[in-house]
């Protein structure tokens, strides 16, 4: 997984609008958060998502953009966003290019099984492109206002 001082890696990913995003445009304007979750609609990340929206204005006022990114579709992050009123922009990996970029896509154990799967994790990036801090393996449960009192000390 990537690491603090590391480069951000660039990407284009379309958007639950099929619009695309491009990292390379967003970096130097403001401060970014790009947090991985591993499936729309299902309860942890339901809660982080929802936690995230709940404080998007907080995060413009910090003059940061939250994006989050998981394997789904458009149209399921379409869905998921409209189900629950979210407010921040889902991007779609559905090949796990992205997810493999930045190291997220991980071997993990459910049940006494093996598999594959995204470790929910999130980045926060600085003005520069820097990856300023990852956190790894992150509980849904408060930790959007945990990254919102990391980017307003950036």
């Amino acid at each position: 997984m990537l690491q603090p001082g590391d480069k951000a890696p660039i990407f284009s990913l379309p958007d639950a609008d099929m619009e695309r995003v491009n990292l390379a445009t967003l970096i130097g304007r403001r401060k970014l958060v790009i947090y991985f979750y591993p499936k729309d609609d299902t309860p942890g990340c339901t809660m982080e998502a929802l936690d995230f929206s709940d404080h998007q204005e907080e995060f413009e006022a910090a003059d940061t953009e939250v994006l989050g990114i998981s394997r789904d579709t458009c149209v399921s992050h379409g869905a998921f966003r409209d189900k629950h009123g979210l407010t921040l922009r889902l991007l779609a990996d559905p090949d796990g290019e992205v997810c493999e970029a930045y190291g997220v896509w991980q071997e993990k154990e459910a049940h006494g099984e093996k598999r594959m799967g995204i470790v929910r994790s999130t980045f926060v990036i600085d003005k520069q492109g820097l990856i300023r801090h990852a956190l790894a393996d992150v509980k849904p449960k408060g930790h959007a206002l945990q990254v919102l009192g990391l980017v307003q000390v950036l």
